[in-house]
C-alpha cells in the first residue's frame, strides 16, 4: 500500500488551474521523485499535499486517511515534514535552537536529545557548528541545518523541495548522498527536483511534470532510459 497518495488532484491560484488531474504515489521506505521544470506545477503540488493550496477536484490520501482538506498544521502532526526551497533557516538562532524548533511537538526532553543527537551523527559538521548562528554559515552548511530540522519531526514522509538549488556542485553532491542516507534510516522521501542526472541516481521510483500534468512515470531506470526525459533533462 502506498503511504501518500495523490489521485486526480487539479487545483491552482485565482480561476486558473496550475495542477490537471495529477495523480503520484509514494511507497514507504523508498525514494519517489517529482522532477519538472520551472513553472511545471512541483511546488503547487507540495503545497496542495500540505493543504496550503486548497484541491479543487481529487484527493490526497496519507497512510489510508483522506487529508484533502485538512488543516496544515494536522497534516504535519500525522507525520509528513517538508524541507522548502531555498534552504529557509532561522539567521539570528543558533544552528541547536533551529533544529529545536523542529521537534516543537515533542515534550519529552529525552526524545528531544536523541533525536538531536541523530542529527549529529547524520552532520557531524552541525555538532561542531552547533552554538554557531545559522546566518553565518555557508548555502551548503545552512541546508544541512534545514534538513536536519525536518529530521526533527521524526517523519514518516519527508518532502525535500529542489535540495540542489543555488547550492555548488560539491555540496549538491553531498546534499543527494545524506537523502540516500536519510532514506536507509528508514525514512521515505518525496524528492521534488530539477536536477534529474542526480535524482534520478538515488531514486527509486519517479513522476515527470509539464505544465501541471504528469507526462512520465516508471522507475528511476525507466525515467532515465526515456527519450524524452533524456532531451528534456539529459540534452
Amino acid at each position: 500500500m502506498s503511504l501518500l497518495s495523490v489521485r486526480n488532484l487539479s487545483t491552482g491560484y485565482d480561476k486558473v488551474n496550475v495542477l490537471h488531474d495529477v495523480s503520484i504515489q509514494t511507497q514507504p521506505g523508498k525514494i519517489t521523485c517529482i522532477l519538472g521544470a520551472n513553472g511545471a506545477g512541483k511546488s503547487t503540488l507540495i503545497r496542495a499535499i500540505l493543504g496550503l493550496t486548497p484541491a479543487r477536484q481529487g484527493q490526497v490520501m496519507w497512510d489510508g486517511r483522506d487529508i484533502t482538506h485538512e488543516k496544515t498544521h494536522r497534516i504535519i502532526a500525522s507525520g509528513i515534514a517538508c524541507i522548502p526551497e531555498g534552504r529557509k533557516v532561522f539567521p539570528r538562532m543558533t544552528v541547536q535552537e533551529n533544529l529545536t524548533l523542529g521537534a516543537y511537538l515533542e515534550a519529552d526532553a529525552s526524545q528531544l536529545r536523541s533525536r538531536i543527537e541523530r542529527v549529529y551523527e547524520v552532520f557531524p559538521r552541525l555538532k561542531e557548528r552547533a552554538q554557531q548562528l545559522a546566518g553565518t554559515m555557508s548555502g551548503g552548511e545552512q541546508a544541512m541545518v534545514s534538513i536536519g530540522r525536518g529530521l526533527m519531526a521524526n517523519p514518516q514522509l519527508l518532502v525535500i523541495d529542489e535540495p540542489s538549488l543555488g547550492l555548488s556542485p560539491l555540496y549538491v553532491k553531498e546534499n543527494f548522498r545524506v537523502i540516500r542516507q536519510i532514506n536507509e534510516l528508514g525514512i521515505t522521501v518525496l524528492l521534488v527536483e530539477q536536477n534529474a542526472r542526480q535524482t534520478l541516481a538515488i531514486a527509486h521510483h519517479g513522476y515527470v511534470l509539464s505544465q501541471g500534468r504528469v507526462v512520465a512515470e516508471g522507475s528511476a531506470q525507466e525515467l532515465a532510459n526515456n527519450d524524452d526525459v533524456r532531451s528534456a533533462y539529459f540534452g
